[in-house]
């Protein structure tokens, strides 16, 4: 099992494919098993090197860390690999991490794929979005939030749970609620707006339409700041455009970075 350390952590990466790197970043309370779908498809092309953030998957789960701390793991995973440079796409709390890490070494990010991102926020998508209808949610728990709330989050919520189910498994998840406060409250009060036009990588930023937990506006103010980004809006999609609107996600992604 792949696995580095990282200001006193022991972290976790999986590595498949062949060609130019690439690091995929995971969503918030999930792991690099929940990008499974699309490094299956990715993996022809590059070599992935998926990174189970810190608190999450198989990494140490501190309860206490930081985003700082989330960008500075994955600095110290190209160290690792030896990697000068390479493509990063990260995909909600990944596209946060990843946004870092391009500000903080510009030299080192050639392309870069942010996926129904934001660039600011004073807690957790995920918190937000529970927050907003906590009367329906009330008395939940972490999962049933999740399931219920589906219907907030995607476009196609059936179809997501179907490949859900064919690729991941509980573990993939984050379960205790000292786990989940933790990895909340990294992600509280972060704010990249003043440095994006820092990023010097070719950009292409991917929103749902219906997506609930960052929706569409968000992407398109972090295409607005970075110089030259591509936005584009997937029409059918809420918060997971690589599993609603797979062929097109993979044409997109690859088009972009093969160019």
């Amino acid at each position: 099992m792949p696995i580095f350390r990282s200001n006193g952590a022991k972290l976790f990466y999986e590595e498949e494919g062949a060609g130019f790197p690439l690091i995929m970043l995971h969503g918030l309370h999930g792991s690099s098993k929940m990008m499974k779908y699309e490094i299956n498809r990715l993996k022809e092309y590059f070599r992935i090197i998926a990174l189970d953030s810190r608190g999450h998957g198989k990494s140490d789960k501190p309860l206490h860390y930081t985003l700082e701390e989330h960008v500075q793991d994955v600095i110290n995973l190209l160290n690792h690999l030896a990697i000068e440079t390479g493509y990063l796409m990260g995909m909600s709390m990944g596209s946060y991490i990843a946004q870092g890490v391009a500000i903080a070494v510009p030299n080192r990010v050639k392309k870069l794929v942010l996926i129904v991102p934001k660039s600011h926020g004073k807690t957790s998508s995920m918190q937000e979005l529970f927050a907003r209808h906590a009367e329906e949610l009330e008395g939940l728990t972490f999962e049933e939030k999740l399931s219920r709330a589906s219907k907030y989050i995607f476009h196609d919520p059936i179809a997501v749970q179907k490949v859900f189910s064919a690729f991941y498994d509980q573990q993939a998840l984050l379960t205790s609620p000292q786990e989940q406060e933790a990895a909340n409250k990294a992600l509280e009060g972060f704010d990249f707006r003043d440095h994006l036009h820092q990023i010097t990588a070719s950009t292409l930023v991917i929103s749902g339409k219906y997506d609930g937990v960052n929706p569409p506006e968000r992407g398109i103010e972090i295409a607005s700041r970075i110089p030259g980004a591509i936005f584009i809006e997937f029409i059918h999609s809420g918060h997971a455009p690589s599993i609603e609107e797979p062929e097109r996600f993979i044409k997109e992604v690859t088009n972009f970075l093969l160019a």
